[in-house]
């Protein structure tokens, strides 16, 4: 323990490590830094020492648990922040169970601190209405207005993200026939991303006003250099309260630079575009990134609403019953006529069937019987048997 103190692993971690090794972006680097300043800032004032001084034995599996707690407690971070914390706090203790082996069992119970399950809600964009409120609340008699404007309609369109649009250099911009726009995008994946004329339009009165070197940024502070994280959220932010005033409905979303990316995927999903199509214009490793928009579309589900029937109603188009078969499942009653009338259902009500005249007599031979012996006539039961007066109403008809 005395020969890799805890310092120098963590040192070796962010320098040999992320920078050599991995060649960690420095996003990545930026947040397991501050993952580690908030760690050693609750240790030093839970256990009264300095961060210098702090051992592995004092970062142990219980510590890292309450730092955890005060994360989302105290700090009011979401569970996913909490979630990100532990995966930093996850990759140096790997890193150190690799270097150090009499360090496996500590490092173990750390590792296995599981990570929090969260609610998946569906995510939040801007209809139609609501982005041209947006695009129109700058004012464009200001250079910052019409800075803004350029930078919304651009974000709206392309749908790119916040540090891909900070990093933008006029040399990313390609005009003319063809225009697109390039960017290096998370995981250093570099793409193009195709503009719209009013983007187009956009960004050469833009870049006409403000001219510059390829290396220079797009969309510049008030100093010339390139906006930060910060100014961008401040700039949707100050947009979106001015545009409540035209457009009621913003007032109940929460809208940061990363709902304009969701809003330029939702437009392309609602215009028919592939997901697929949309993961490479967005970026996204994965097409499965992309179906969390499916679940927001709904009227993608309204159309598929449209195509099922309500419950109860039966399947197919309607077929009469045959009218023998109506008959032959009738009782004997019905067809003396002494008992309910047989039918058939119709559309809109219901049509008797005629009574047949049943005969009294059965008249038959039989082939069990011997032929000197003459069954010509079998008296029916009771309850088929016509009455006197039948029989003779029968006679009289034909019968």
């Amino acid at each position: 323990m005395n020969r890799n103190p805890f310092a120098i692993c963590l040192q070796r971690f962010f320098t040999d490590h992320l920078t050599t090794g991995l060649r960690a972006s420095a996003h990545t680097i930026a947040s397991y830094r501050d993952t580690f300043r908030l760690l050693l800032n609750y240790a030093s004032g839970q256990l009264g020492r300095t961060p210098t001084d702090l051992t592995f034995e004092d970062l142990d599996a219980n510590l890292v648990g309450r730092f955890l707690g005060f994360v989302e407690t105290v700090r009011g971070n979401s569970v996913r922040s909490r979630n990100t914390r532990l995966s930093a706090i996850r990759s140096f203790f790997k890193y150190v169970a690799t270097h150090e082996p009499q360090l496996v069992h500590h490092c173990h119970r750390v590792l296995s601190i599981p990570a929090k399950r969260y609610e998946r809600t569906t995510v939040t964009y801007l209809d139609q209405p609501e982005m041209a409120a947006l695009v129109a609340a700058p004012d464009s008699s200001t250079w910052f207005g019409r800075r803004d404007r350029t930078l919304l309609v651009v974000a709206l369109q392309t749908g790119l993200r916040v540090s891909e649009l900070i990093n933008l250099s006029r040399g990313d911009i390609v005009l003319g026939a063809g225009a697109y726009v390039r960017c290096m995008g998370k995981g250093r994946k570099e793409r193009a991303t195709p503009l719209r004329k009013d983007s187009v339009d956009a960004l050469r009165s833009w870049l006409t006003e403000r001219p510059g070197n390829d290396g220079d940024p797009v969309f510049t502070s008030i100093r010339g250099g390139r906006l930060s994280r910060d100014a961008v959220e401040r700039i949707v932010g100050k947009y979106t309260a001015l545009a409540t005033e035209v457009c009621p409905s913003l007032k109940d979303k929460r809208v940061t630079p990363h709902v304009l990316r969701h809003a330029a995927a939702m437009t392309l999903l609602q215009s028919g575009v592939d997901c697929a199509v949309i993961a490479l214009w967005l970026g996204h490793e994965s097409v499965e990134t992309t179906q969390i928009y499916l679940h927001a579309d709904l009227q993608l589900k309204e159309k598929a609403m449209d195509q099922t029937k309500p419950v109860g109603v039966p399947s197919g188009r309607y077929h009469p019953p045959d009218e023998v078969m109506a008959f032959l499942q009738g009782r004997v009653d019905d067809w003396r006529g002494g008992g309910r009338r047989m039918g058939v259902a119709v559309p809109g009500g219901f049509r008797p069937l005629p009574v047949p005249h049943s005969p009294p007599w059965l008249r038959f031979q039989s082939p069990l019987i011997e032929p000197d012996v003459r069954i010509s006539r079998i008296r029916l039961s009771d309850e088929i048997m016509p009455s006197p007066t039948e029989s003779s109403s029968y006679a009289r008809q034909g019968g």
